[in-house]
């Protein structure tokens, strides 16, 4: 449940607080009869947060708008929501309309900072920030939308809690692993042994992205839309750098019942040298829902929920089809979507794994391997995804969302991909995957 308490003293000066009870990700729910989180007899658990915080006021005689605390912060794409970074984060926005069709908006963004504690060789506030700061230039024209944007992060080489001197990389845990950062910033890392066993960080990394994505709504009812970006994080040590690409592209027709569109995507994936990075595209936490898939990807527009290739689209290819939003009954809606999808990265990277670690990556081992999250596809490798979701608005203030996926995974079991890898620690067995779901929506 979130709840929002706004306090506006002019249309110039503002304040908001939101309250979260639980979360929609896995362990953040409140789970009827759990006394963790607070669904036991008695209700006493402690399951409130702070969602965002923060202070909007306006320059006088000015067009400056400027937002300080706590707040979403989301990078631009006309399509699936920041493939590089969309949560909630500390930090100061600012945004100005140069002309009537240009605007200009920049912000910094602390990620992290000051999560170390005192303890046996461990130097606590000393080189443990994460800072961003990036720049957007919406320009929307007669029936164009372009918003070309940039940001940089520099990423201090003890935010994974321990000495700078002393740490392995492959530790990468604590508050890196809980915000999803070790899953993005870094290339694959076994948990033991092997080539980056043994590597240290010593001096700050830096991370660079530019992205243009753009619409082109001039002929409607058909829209376009794309999206284009670039990624690099460069550290001391080049073994860890990780830089790759994203492309995709969405066409959609607008009927009065429904609004068919085909699209797809291609992003950059590993090749098979150990020594080299990662060439998938690295993000900091695309924590937004995707257009794309509410199952494969990152949840439903609505709670969210497990995805099960994961939150970045990294290392993967597809394309689709959908019908969205139909609609044959008043305040009833439909989505359908069918999708195949595929992965980017050389499947010999796992030989070459076996070979450094003595013992085979499994393609869902997100919690041992750094670098990685949810199924790890090579180009050998595939998913095949049919999917329905549904909006019934009952009332006013009042709608159910339910929906059903369903994902066919194939995987090459060949002995040097997959074939000696074990998806559940005792066998190669795999499994296609569903999910059902019902969600009921009051907003006041």
């Amino acid at each position: 449940m979130r709840l929002q308490l706004d306090a506006a003293a002019s249309e110039r000066l503002s304040g908001t607080v939101q309250i979260e009870l639980g979360g929609y990700n896995r362990g953040m729910g409140q789970y009827w009869g759990s006394n963790a989180s607070g669904g036991a007899l008695g209700a006493d658990g402690d399951w409130v947060k702070i969602k965002g915080a923060y202070l909007d006021w306006m320059l006088p005689q000015a067009d400056l708008k400027v937002r300080m605390g706590i707040q979403p912060i989301q990078l631009p794409d006309f399509i699936n929501n920041s493939q590089v970074l969309a949560d909630d984060a500390a930090g100061i926005t600012a945004s100005y309309a140069v002309t009537e069709n240009v605007g200009l908006t920049a912000f910094w963004v602390r990620v992290l900072n000051d999560n170390s504690t005192s303890a046996t060789n461990r130097n606590p506030g000393y080189m443990d920030n994460l800072d961003a700061v990036g720049l957007t230039v919406p320009l929307t024209f007669d029936g164009l939308s372009l918003t070309p944007w940039g940001l940089y992060a520099g990423i201090g080489p003890a935010i994974n809690y321990d000495n700078v001197n002393e740490a392995q990389i492959s530790r990468y845990n604590s508050y890196a692993a809980g915000s999803g950062l070790r899953a993005g910033l870094l290339p694959l890392l076994p948990p033991k042994g092997g080539a980056h066993a043994d590597r240290r960080l010593s001096e700050y990394g830096n991370a660079v992205w530019a992205g243009l994505p753009g619409q082109v709504t001039a002929f409607e009812p058909f829209r376009i839309s794309w999206d284009a970006v670039y990624g690099s994080v460069q550290y001391d040590n080049s073994s860890l750098n990780r830089s790759g690409w994203l492309a995709s592209l969405l066409l959609e027709y607008k009927l009065e019942w429904s609004v068919p569109g085909i699209y797809g995507w291609y992003t950059s994936g590993d090749d098979d040298d150990l020594g080299n990075g990662s060439e998938r595209m690295p993000s900091i936490h695309p924590n937004n829902p995707n257009g794309f898939s509410e199952f494969a990807f990152h949840g439903d527009p609505i709670m969210g929920r497990d995805s099960l290739l994961g939150k970045s689209m990294a290392g993967t290819w597809g394309v689709g089809a959908r019908l969205k939003d139909m609609s044959f009954v008043e305040n009833l809606s439909h989505t359908l979507r069918v999708n195949y999808i595929g992965g980017t990265n050389d499947p010999g990277v796992l030989k070459k794994l076996h070979s450094a670690t003595g013992s085979w990556m499994a393609p869902n081992d997100n919690a041992g391997y750094a670098g990685r999250e949810g199924l790890y596809l090579t180009r050998n490798d595939g998913l095949l995804e049919v999917g329905l979701s549904n909006k019934y608005k009952m009332y006013e203030n009042f709608t159910i969302y339910s929906s059903l996926y369903y994902d066919a995974l194939f995987l090459d079991k060949s002995d040097s991909v997959w074939g000696n890898s074990c998806m559940n620690g005792e066998n190669d067995r795999t499994a296609d995957a569903w999910n059902a779901s019902v969600t009921f929506v009051y907003q006041f």
